[in-house]
């Protein structure tokens, strides 16, 4: 009886062992192949995102005037942040920041809720409806802007001689160089341009909504505002936890509407961390002080976050 013949595999050759094809598949056997697939995504966001955070930070520990060579750009610690509490022009802009960002998102809010409630009842129109309450957030900042700034021009603007021809005006009136006027105009024209944000989240949210629940409010005698207050934003609270947060870091880093409708005027009534910062940096080339503004607004923003979510319990069922 012959003897069965054990067959081994040929010895590996040094290629075999470096080949990068079979070490990917040997590779993609294993748990970690995972972390592999990770590693393209995390050095884009360390390109992005990471390098220019700290790029910054560091930054606003040297004195980096691009109008004052003879400085250098030696470290000089905490001097930028140490200024900051003496700087009236800091302490306004702070202010005017939480004005601007609580009124703003407050009143887009608001007109964002009325206008989902409205497209939500699919009444005859709403399609057409649904386009045009889009049509501004399709639009720039910047052509908003000077749309918005032409519409209110005191002489030409067609809201002042509107509101002349009505009688809620005496006379054509300068809304962004009046200081009283200034921060609440540029307030409407940035709820105008930005409420459908909060539309569209609040659209998609009522639509998850079972309509049992309304069904059962009307049977024990719920009104439209009790549904409203006691089913429907309930339901929608992750929703909107995570609109205000994205909207609140938007407009505390985006200057580009006030620096076209105000440039922080007149007398920095507008004036608001983002704008000080961008004009310190880009006007005044002090590119160090305009680093630690930088570092004290992402401080503030992941504050406001972590506080916000832990008030909102937006994590909790």
């Amino acid at each position: 009886m012959a003897e069965a013949r054990i067959s081994y595999p040929p010895p590996r050759t040094t290629w075999d062992r470096i080949n990068p094809v079979r070490m990917i598949g040997e590779l993609s056997e294993t748990r970690y192949w995972m972390y592999l697939l990770l590693i393209p995504s995390a050095l884009l966001i360390t390109a992005v995102v990471i390098y220019p955070t700290l790029y910054g930070m560091q930054m606003s520990f040297r004195e980096m005037r691009l109008n004052r060579p003879d400085l250098g750009t030696d470290w000089v610690g905490f001097k930028h942040y140490v200024r900051m509490f003496s700087d009236p022009i800091f302490w306004v802009s702070l202010r005017n920041t939480a004005v601007w960002v609580t009124s703003a998102i407050a009143l887009e809010f608001l007109i964002g809720l009325i206008a989902a409630l409205a497209l939500n009842r699919n009444l005859p129109g709403s399609k057409v409806l649904a386009v045009l309450i889009l049509l501004p957030y399709f639009l720039p900042n910047v052509v908003a802007g000077h749309m918005w700034a032409l519409m209110l021009d005191p002489r030409l603007g067609v809201i002042n001689d509107l509101l002349v021809k009505i009688g809620l005006l005496e006379g054509y009136k300068a809304w962004f160089a009046d200081p009283s006027t200034a921060m609440a105009a540029a307030i409407v024209v940035e709820a105008w341009h930005s409420f459908p944000f909060f539309t569209l989240l609040i659209l998609a949210g009522l639509k998850g909504i079972p309509g049992d629940l309304y069904k059962a409010a009307d049977i024990d005698g719920a009104g439209a505002f009790s549904q409203l207050r006691l089913i429907t934003l309930p339901m929608l609270k992750t929703i909107i936890a995570a609109a205000v947060i994205l909207r609140v870091i938007g407009l505390v880093n985006s200057p580009d509407l006030l620096l076209i409708l105000t440039s922080g005027g007149p007398g920095r009534s507008t004036q608001v961390l983002s704008l000080y910062a961008f004009q310190t940096a880009y006007k005044d080339f002090n590119f160090g002080y305009a680093g630690a503004l930088s570092v004290i607004m992402f401080i503030l923003l992941m504050g406001f976050a972590w506080a916000y979510v832990r008030l909102s319990k937006v994590n909790e069922d």
